[in-house]
């Protein structure tokens, strides 16, 4: 039943291709619909697409079908780029406040020397384009306005999210006071939860014919935003104790004075003499002793037992509140789909 990420490949052109076909209209010279074809190519496409992906599997289990009409899947395979597009938004713009290098395997778009500060701008074409996809395809549609209403909701949850993210840990001010486990489920819930994990399912709900104002919606946030959060809490754990070389990457949460998961319930369990340790070593990119001491004591207070003990009682938590869905209003599989991608992964 699940949609290959080629066949999502596949359909991405066509997309492109509407956006560049609208651009004269605007009276866009050769240039510029050169520049937002080479743009929007780089930043969208890419990663693991499995928030994209996730709409046109989740619209499939709503309507019990493996393969789905043509007319359905097109407007499926929208919704499913709609996010991927959403993401490619939040992604160049935090990569200019994070001042990452790189993203996906190559430079950031902002470090590429004919783009720069430009970045900026192009952020906000990435974003107007999901809504330029949205009156195309679904236009005459009676769920249009809410389809608008939940990315407008869900851009706000997340800025909101990458908000108390900055201001925890601004570039250069090393404050672990301003760390919680408050503040990091606020971050996590609001940055990663209601894009990665409510957003798919609720545009498949509304895509098959579920009410705005059904109760289902809040079902699906009850197990989606939990899911959510305990996905963040596996990357900062993963940041820490994954294996590059299998990940695919190297973590650098300590060095980059991340609000983690890791460093809050650390901070909830030291002495003063340990809470010294973590003021004089996190945050510190060089030389990598800084780290090493940070990670000497995580061991010291047992946090892979504490993280281990977390994800144990989130899956089972998880578990309980699918096992109480309804099946007459959504089958239970559309968030069994998430928990089973999720739970216990190492990468």
């Amino acid at each position: 039943m699940s949609t290959t990420r080629q066949e999502f490949i596949d359909f991405f052109p066509q997309l492109t291709e509407v956006i560049l076909s609208e651009l004269p209209a605007f009276g866009a010279t050769p240039e510029m619909t050169s520049r937002i074809k080479e743009m929007i190519e780089y930043n969208v496409m890419g990663g693991k697409m499995n928030r994209g992906l996730s709409v046109v599997d989740t619209v499939k289990i709503m309507r019990g079908e493996s393969t789905l009409p043509a007319d359905v899947n097109e407007k499926a395979m929208v919704l499913g780029w709609s996010v991927e597009w959403l993401q490619a938004f939040f992604l160049v713009a935090d990569d200019i406040m994070d001042e990452s290098p790189t993203r996906r395997g190559q430079p950031a778009w902002y470090r590429r020397k004919d783009v720069g500060i430009l970045a900026i701008n192009d952020s906000f074409i990435l974003e107007a384009c999901i809504f330029r996809l949205l009156k195309k395809y679904f236009r005459s549609e009676p769920y249009y306005i809410d389809l608008l209403e939940l990315l407008h909701e869900t851009s706000y949850q997340t800025e909101l999210g990458q908000m108390v993210d900055l201001l925890t840990a601004p570039e250069n001010d090393i404050n672990l006071d301003r760390f919680s486990i408050q503040k990091h489920g606020y971050i996590v819930e609001y940055k990663t939860a209601y894009y990665s994990f409510y957003l798919p399912v609720a545009l498949a709900l509304l895509m098959t014919g579920t009410p705005a104002e059904a109760p289902v919606f809040q079902v699906a946030k009850d197990i989606l935003i939990p899911l959510g959060v305990y996905f963040q809490v596996q990357d900062d754990y993963l940041d820490c104790y994954g294996n590059p070389e299998f990940i695919g990457k190297i973590g650098t949460d300590i060095e980059d004075n991340k609000c983690s998961w890791l460093v809050v319930q650390a901070l909830d369990r030291v002495t003063p003499e340990q809470r010294q340790i973590l003021n004089d070593n996190y945050g510190r990119k060089s030389p990598a002793v800084h780290a090493q001491r940070v990670k000497d004591l995580y061991v010291e207070l047992e946090i892979e037992n504490v993280y281990r003990a977390y994800e144990d009682k989130s899956i089972a938590e998880i578990q309980d509140k699918i096992s109480e869905v309804d099946e007459s209003v959504v089958p239970k599989e559309v968030f069994t789909a998430f928990l089973n991608k999720v739970a216990k992964r190492t990468k």
